[in-house]
């Protein structure tokens, strides 16, 4: 259900309240302006979770559902209301056994074991036209937290292109692949170690750049701390960051800015 199909159904509600006269006049008029009707759900109390049932009207998608930390029963059951009123729905982090426990009930259910992500997605529309998002990643093992982004922009919207395993140990593999990285309109990298991957990028592209920090590395990377604090220190112009490891945080702002370029 995308943005324009849930505002018609707030309206189509709004004026049949009017027309049932469970609504004034001057009541109608002000729900009109809002936008939403004073009889609309804004949340659900499942008493261990309070879901927020506004999320796409006021953000453009559903409440995403961080599953670590909650039992399987617990993210199984708000994955589920949120599948039965939304047709697209992200569950990050999460394990399969939660993927197994929807499946009966919604088909359309999918998991992706690198991502640790559970999502369904019936709408399969591209928004953003042919603006596309690149996915760049400085290693291998650095390709669980490039699929959270790359996987959360697709199902949000957007075209993505996907280049893997471009560190900065072997520049010429990135070099090789710079044209490709150019004709995106978003750019997200995803490096841990060091974490110079998103500076030598921010220095090639005209295009925003999302640093993703990743927990990869020996010792004295304390899990992601030092690539974080080289991605915030960056000298190149451009370069935003996000949290360590955080994949979805990435995709979603890339997505963001794709709709805005």
């Amino acid at each position: 259900m995308d943005l324009r199909s849930n505002a018609n159904m707030e309206i189509t509600s709004i004026l049949e309240d009017y027309k049932k006269g469970t609504l004034s006049l001057e009541a109608a008029q002000a729900a009109l302006a809002q936008g939403r009707s004073p009889h609309t759900e804004q949340t659900a109390d499942l008493g261990f979770a309070n879901i927020d049932l506004q999320r796409q009207e006021r953000c453009g998608f559903p409440e995403v559902v961080y599953c670590a930390g909650k039992t399987v029963d617990q993210s199984v059951t708000i994955l589920s209301l949120l599948m039965k009123q939304y047709d697209n729905v992200i569950g990050t982090r999460a394990p399969k056994e939660v993927y197994d426990r929807l499946l009966p009930d919604f088909p359309d259910v999918q998991y992706d074991n690198l991502a640790r992500m559970v999502y369904q997605r019936k709408d399969t529309t591209i928004v953003n036209g042919d603006r596309t998002i690149a996915v760049v990643t400085a290693g291998t093992s650095d390709i669980p937290v490039s699929e959270e982004a790359a996987l959360t922009a697709e199902i949000m919207g957007n075209k993505v292109i996907r280049v893997y395993d471009v560190g900065v140990a072997g520049i010429h593999r990135l070099l090789n692949r710079v044209d490709d990285i150019r004709k995106a309109n978003v750019v997200i990298v995803v490096a841990g170690m060091e974490g110079a991957l998103a500076s030598v990028v921010g220095g090639l592209v005209s295009q925003p750049v999302i640093a993703v920090p990743t927990s990869i590395g020996y010792g004295a990377n304390f899990h992601g701390l030092s690539a974080l604090l080289a991605m915030l220190n960056s000298c190149a112009a451009g370069v935003s960051v996000v949290n360590i490891d955080n994949g979805f945080g990435a995709g979603r702002l890339a997505d963001i800015l794709n709709r805005m370029r």
